[in-house]
């Protein structure tokens, strides 16, 4: 394997492990949650333990998401 071909694979699994370790933030930001900026700061700063990332991903998940006016 080449070194371009290398360089794309590794930027690729580090933008899928970006994705997936912000994927709290992004499920309550893409749901419009009332605490959506809570859960983001939570999530970068504790999401690296399992245990919070999980907690986050259901807090996101668990409140009814806000209406648009």
């Amino acid at each position: 394997m080449g070194s371009f071909a290398q360089v794309f694979v590794v930027a690729v699994v580090l933008a899928a492990v970006i994705v997936l370790y912000l994927l709290p933030s992004l499920v309550a930001s893409n749901r419009r949650h009332e605490r959506a900026g809570t859960i983001l700061l939570l999530n970068v700063f504790f999401g690296w333990t399992f245990a919070a990332w999980v907690i986050l991903l259901v807090w996101a998940f668990s409140s009814r998401p806000l209406r648009s006016p």
